[in-house]
């Protein structure tokens, strides 16, 4: 089998990969769940419930807010007792919907069982319909709303279908356990993509530091015509859309255009799974698999979690945060952002919560930029981080748009190598944040 990559750029962190081998466990019912309305990227959800009602699990909480945007439902059975705005991950206010649990009552229509079930009548029109009023987003960390991407703009066509294995981020392994343990569910999840797309390809990313996930698919997938498991090389950022698309196919996706404007979709294997419990079983995006990880960590565990569920539950059954911790970073090292403490809830997009200790937290002094260009070499976006950091300190922000960074995919490769310890990252986003609101003022 031909190991592939990505031609440009790329980093080799340490895979930390520490919760690998710890099968997934179910966590307890929460007492309380929070469901902010913004889990997504788009329009936040619309609450359609009030303190009071009662709810159970599969409930409709909030409807959609617009197209971009996903449903709620409610992942535990129980009374409705606050309807209100509430601080985020970021501290900031938004919209909340906070149920006091009762029980585990589910609707009717959910299949809780565990059998395999591999045949549907939906066209692939209904499949996206199912997939819109379950509230499926990406579960790879960017929260997209799922039949969003399955609905392909007039005058374009869809050929492959891309599901992403990779899981490239330090630490994390939610995805990789899952592969092991729900792989048939997952490659049935990525029939009904495919049905949905009108594709009759599909190429399965995984990198070749998971070799047992690898073979394990590759087994199944004969039972599953049109559906090909490929390894690749090891490299960060791998799991990147349009570094995969790159490696799998050998087709770039242009500045400023979409996976779809070279025929491929991308979807994580998280979300195939989830796309096979909502269409085949029936069931809402209520749970999802979390990595708690880190090297001081007591017990790092892959758990399978209702969303809104309090971060601090799942440190506590983990082992508790040991007494060096430095910082706590939602998502992986490398992409993720740090939380001031656990006193927030798992939401769709959160993968994982890595704990490390204070030696490897602490920022070291930022010297002046040597010019070297590692973080030009490292670049998979073929950028010029320093030119784009030193842009964005002095608030020149056409200037950061006319050289490119609207193409950044944040993943970080240029922070990481750079020996001066630059804050590249962080004036990107800031220039990142200040182009698009430019870009808004100009469509008024």
């Amino acid at each position: 089998m031909r190991i592939k990559t990505f031609p440009k750029g790329g980093v080799h962190p340490p895979e930390n990969k520490i919760a690998a081998s710890a099968a997934i466990r179910d966590f307890s019912i929460p007492e309380i769940v929070t469901l902010f309305m913004n889990q997504h990227l788009g329009a936040p959800a619309e609450p359609v419930v009030q303190k009071g009602d009662r709810v159970r699990v599969g409930d409709l909480v909030a409807k959609s807010g617009g197209f971009v945007s996903a449903p709620v439902h409610a992942p535990v059975s129980g009374v409705v007792c606050k309807v209100e705005p509430l601080p985020d991950q970021a501290g900031y206010k938004k919209m909340a919907v906070v149920l006091e649990t009762e029980g585990d009552e589910w609707i009717d229509a959910i299949d809780r069982t565990t059998d395999l079930v591999t045949n549907t009548n939906l066209t692939g029109e209904e499949i996206i319909q199912r997939v819109s009023e379950m509230g499926i987003v990406g579960l790879g960390g960017a929260t997209f709303p799922t039949h969003v991407k399955l609905k392909i703009p007039p005058g374009r066509k869809a050929e492959v279908l891309i599901i992403n294995g990779v899981e490239c981020e330090p630490y994390l392994t939610a995805d990789y356990r899952l592969m092991l343990e729900k792989g048939e569910e997952i490659l049935v999840g990525t029939k009904l993509l495919m049905k949905a797309l009108q594709v009759d390809r599909a190429l399965v990313g995984i990198e070749n530091n998971k070799p047992e996930a690898i073979d394990h698919l590759s087994k199944l997938a004969k039972k599953y015509p049109g559906i090909q498991v490929a390894a690749l090389r090891v490299k960060y950022p791998q799991g990147g859309e349009k570094q995969l698309i790159k490696a799998l196919t050998g087709r770039e996706v242009p500045s400023g255009k979409l996976p779809v404007d070279v025929g491929a979709v991308v979807q994580n294997t998280g979300t195939a799974f989830a796309v096979y419990e909502a269409v085949m079983k029936h069931k809402p995006l209520i749970e999802r698999i979390v990595t708690i990880t880190g090297k001081g960590m007591a017990q790092p565990s892959n758990f399978r979690v209702r969303l809104g569920t309090s971060l601090a539950q799942l440190v506590d059954a983990a082992g508790g945060l040991p007494e060096n911790t430095g910082k706590i970073i939602n998502g992986g090292p490398m992409m993720g952002k740090a939380i001031a403490n656990l006193d927030t809830p798992v939401t769709k997009g959160t993968s994982g919560l890595v704990i490390l200790p204070a030696d490897e937290s602490q920022r070291k002094p930022v010297l002046p930029c040597i010019r070297c260009s590692k973080c030009i070499t490292v670049c998979p976006m073929g950028l010029e981080p320093y030119l784009l950091m030193t842009l964005g300190e002095l608030k020149r922000w056409e200037e950061m748009e006319n050289h490119g960074v609207q193409d950044c995919i944040e993943c970080g490769s240029c922070s990481f190598v750079c020996p001066a310890h630059r804050p590249l990252l962080d004036f990107i986003r800031l220039g990142k944040a200040n182009v698009n609101r430019l870009i808004r003022s100009r469509n008024k």
